[in-house]
């Protein structure tokens, strides 16, 4: 049912002025919850990172999404995890929590009923739990083997009713124990597009070996400009990579080498058109700035060399079609 107001109409500023009022009181409440953590949160992430299983992140209302987007977090940056509801978590789910895991129960109040059965489980099985609640001595924090009391803090709402603050200083809290556990476990950029292959992210991460052609078009430094007109053709690329008599990338053939030689073209060598030293790159380096590279030089291709040998060649199109910007 849609709610109406009885009150006079809002005016631009006072949705301005609420706004503000609600980000600052969130912001102070963050500020809070850095000066409150403290050992139970080092002690928290010591036993994420000792976990043999997954962590299991729970929680019921406001506080299962904020546990669902902390398992997403911990699951992208190499902590094994998922979220568990702990309403199905009564009727079955309990089989997703085994030895070796590690609970996470999120609850402001401390007390909600539906986590009875998760947090039961996890006392009767020796299964590790760390509780994050908002209020001392609660059944939660009590019960748990590592407790987290967050900061008193008011909901950013006048009423007090509706989780905001709360919310915001738990999903901060879970972000700052998935970094924990990143940064101590060395936890690369490599490792982070192994999650994220697809999207923006994957492609900001792929490298030149992910992307580039084996075998590229190579013509030896003697041979005829005709045969290495017929191998610029078969390649597809446009160019056509030229080396020396011990089989180190010498130059390249591009189109615009084929216009300043097209007086007399046939009757000159590979090795006496190709422009010399052409710009290459290596296979580890990042596809954005092979990209940035070709940009820079107005080029559509660069050869990938290893040890002054062509083993690659890679196009301004893969580039494009793998979304790299």
């Amino acid at each position: 049912m849609r709610m109406t107001s009885t009150f006079t109409d809002p005016t631009s500023a006072d949705f301005l002025r609420t706004g503000r009022r609600v980000i600052q009181r969130e912001a102070g409440a963050l500020e809070a919850l850095s000066e409150a953590i403290g050992e139970s949160f080092s002690a928290a992430a010591a036993l994420l990172m000792a976990a043999r299983g997954r962590v299991i992140v729970s929680g019921m209302g406001k506080s299962g999404h904020i546990a669902r987007k902390i398992a997403a977090t911990f699951a992208s940056t190499g902590t094994p995890a998922h979220f568990v509801h702990p309403a199905e978590a009564s009727h079955g789910d309990l089989g997703m929590v085994a030895e070796g895991d590690v609970l996470l129960v999120l609850s402001n109040s401390g007390e909600t009923p539906e986590l009875a059965d998760i947090v039961a489980h996890s006392r009767r099985f020796g299964i590790s739990l760390i509780g994050v609640a908002g209020r001392a001595g609660s059944t939660l924090l009590r019960q748990a083997d590592v407790a987290i009391l967050l900061p008193e803090v008011p909901e950013a709402c006048e009423t007090g009713i509706v989780p905001t603050t709360s919310t915001t200083m738990t999903l901060a809290l879970g972000d700052a124990l998935a970094i924990a556990l990143m940064e101590h476990r060395a936890f690369t950029p490599d490792h982070f597009r192994m999650f994220h292959p697809g999207g923006k992210l994957g492609a900001r991460l792929l490298r030149v070996r992910d992307l580039m052609h084996d075998n590229p078009p190579l013509v030896p430094e003697d041979l005829g400009m005709g045969e290495a007109l017929l191998a610029i053709t078969r390649s597809g690329f446009g160019v056509v990579g030229v080396t020396d008599a011990e089989g180190r990338l010498a130059g390249i053939i591009t189109d615009g080498d084929l216009r300043r030689h097209l007086d007399g073209l046939m009757s000159h060598t590979a090795g006496e058109v190709m422009t010399r030293n052409p710009r290459t790159i290596g296979t580890d380096v990042l596809a954005g700035e092979a990209l940035a590279v070709m940009n820079d030089r107005k080029i559509t291709c660069l050869l990938i060399t290893e040890d002054s040998t062509a083993i690659g060649i890679l196009h301004v199109h893969d580039c494009l079609r793998a979304g790299v910007v």
